[in-house]
């Protein structure tokens, strides 16, 4: 069984990849009978809908004058530090 510790790190890294076969039955097993790691996925699936939102109201604002790869790079940094502040919030608690 996966720990809290090990779930929360897998559940970060499927974000950027796609998790092994044996890697997500631990997490759905350990997600089953663990509220605070499942409120974790929950809280990761809330901030990648609002990022994605707020990346499609940036795209499509005509106001804003900055280039793709300089929106790229904000967005990547607005994501990245919202994971890890979301991973370490979780880690405190365990």
């Amino acid at each position: 069984m996966l720990s809290c510790k090990q779930t929360s790190q897998l559940l970060s890294q499927s974000l950027d990849r796609k998790l092994s076969l044996r890697e997500r039955i631990g997490v759905r097993l350990h997600l089953l009978i663990c509220d605070v790691c499942a409120r974790f996925v929950m809280q990761l699936e809330m901030m990648r809908h609002y990022l994605r939102h707020m990346r499609d109201e940036a795209e499509q604002d005509e106001s804003v004058q900055i280039s793709a790869e300089a929106k790229a790079r904000i967005a990547e940094s607005l994501e990245s530090k919202l994971y890890n502040h979301a991973y370490n919030d979780e880690q405190h608690k365990h």
